[in-house]
């Protein structure tokens, strides 16, 4: 594949101290010498500056704490800084918050997108065709990072998941992906209604018909990425494989909403920053792309398969044995609690990326046995990490890495 089109860029990065804005900072930092990077985070509960520890350090990174929703701060950044893309990750994310809260929902995840938009279009404008529409400089950008759960919930057809067989165009690609498996007919595709069925889902899919709507009513350009559930590094310890990962190893029982047979499509969030980068630099303005993992499964499945993993490690490696407030014993099965469902609880999600394989050669690289494997060493090798997150000194964070720099 030719080389990205992204020499000399400067990207705005919004929400880039949390799990998947700091994966890609890292990522794009890898990957490529000659760019830029504005990072933008509130620092929540879920923005930690410990994610971005060592990247802060990077001459050709800079970073501002603030939030999406403040205007004069968002247009300070588009005057010191000429940012060539904008990769929204900023939001709300979790959908037991939502319940609980809506409005902050509400607040940041579509008046944030709008706020980031209009700030976005009044500096990129550099005047009016014959119709009235804005004409924009060259090579600007919008990134809306969605979700799959803007397309509602799909049916869950078996009980006993069946192969997934691919299009010829997607199996010619997608060559190291080997038994995979569905536990329904259909699929999300970019075509799919959107139909939101939480607090959280109905925000997103409001933010990403806003980001449409500039692209009708101004020309505006952008891009919208739809992803699929991401697991990997620097997860916050309240989504289900790292709350697992650290209850597991305290020896805390796993609650499993329901009887567990919610099926979900996992997605490693590096195979992720990989999609929506490729969508940025080598896609036309206006374009959507559902990024999936080729990973469906139940989350009952998860939690035992987590259990199995860490209980093999804990026994081939014993260094890592130092790590557990239990004894090794503790960590099977008996661990598993069933838990009252959550409210609206959608029952299968599952993306088709056909479009994005077939169209950019992109593909889900990571099985879940790999990746979750890779997950749980790392959290293994960073309890600091999760020790001090989840202690929620993210203010601590800020001032001490923020003045080493």
């Amino acid at each position: 594949m030719d080389e990205y089109l992204n020499v000399g860029k400067t990207y705005l990065v919004t929400g880039g101290a949390g799990f998947i804005g700091a994966n890609f900072v890292k990522y794009m930092l890898e990957k490529y010498a000659d760019i830029k990077l504005v990072v933008l985070d509130k620092l929540t509960y879920a923005g930690n500056l410990g994610t971005i520890r060592e990247e802060l350090k990077d001459s050709r990174i800079s970073f501002v704490k603030g939030d999406i929703c403040n205007r004069e701060l968002v247009e300070n950044i588009f005057m010191q800084h000429d940012i060539d893309y904008v990769v929204n990750f900023a939001a709300e994310s979790h959908v037991d918050r939502s319940i609980e809260n809506p409005q902050i929902f509400l607040e940041t995840n579509i008046l944030g997108t709008q706020n980031l938009m209009e700030v976005a279009k009044n500096f990129w404008t550099i005047g009016k065709d014959s119709n009235g529409y804005p004409i924009y400089k060259e090579g600007k950008k919008f990134h809306h990072v969605s979700t799959d759960e803007v397309y509602g919930s799909l049916s869950k057809d078996f009980d006993i998941p069946k192969e997934l067989i691919l299009d010829e165009a997607v199996r010619k690609i997608a060559t190291g992906r080997k038994n995979l498996q569905t536990y329904g007919e259909k699929m999300f595709t970019e075509s799919t209604p959107l139909d939101p069925r939480s607090p959280y889902s109905a925000s997103k899919t409001a933010s990403d018909m806003i980001v449409m709507s500039y692209g009708e009513t101004y020309k505006f350009p952008f891009n919208i990425t739809r992803c699929s559930n991401n697991y990997g590094p620097y997860h916050f310890p309240e989504k289900l494989i790292p709350l697992i990962i650290k209850n597991i190893l305290a020896g805390k029982k796993l609650p499993v909403y329901g009887k567990g047979d919610n099926v979900r499509d996992w997605l490693y969030v590096m195979d992720h920053c990989k999609g929506i980068d490729m969508v940025i630099s080598k896609v036309e303005a206006h374009e959507i792309y559902n990024i999936g993992g080729f990973n469906e499964e139940q989350n009952i499945n998860i939690v035992k398969l987590t259990i199995d993993t860490i209980a093999r490690i804990m026994k081939e490696e014993p260094k890592y044995q130092s790590v557990l407030s239990t004894d090794l014993s503790n960590i099977n099965y008996d661990l598993i609690t069933y838990v009252q469902d959550r409210l609206g609880h959608d029952s299968r999600y599952a993306i088709d990326p056909t479009k994005i394989v077939t169209e950019l050669g992109w593909y889900p690289e990571t099985p879940f046995t790999e990746g979750i494997e890779k997950t749980i060493r790392w959290y293994l090798d960073n309890q600091e990490w999760v020790a001090e997150v989840t202690t929620g000194d993210y203010q601590g964070y800020y001032d001490k890495i923020y003045k080493e720099r």
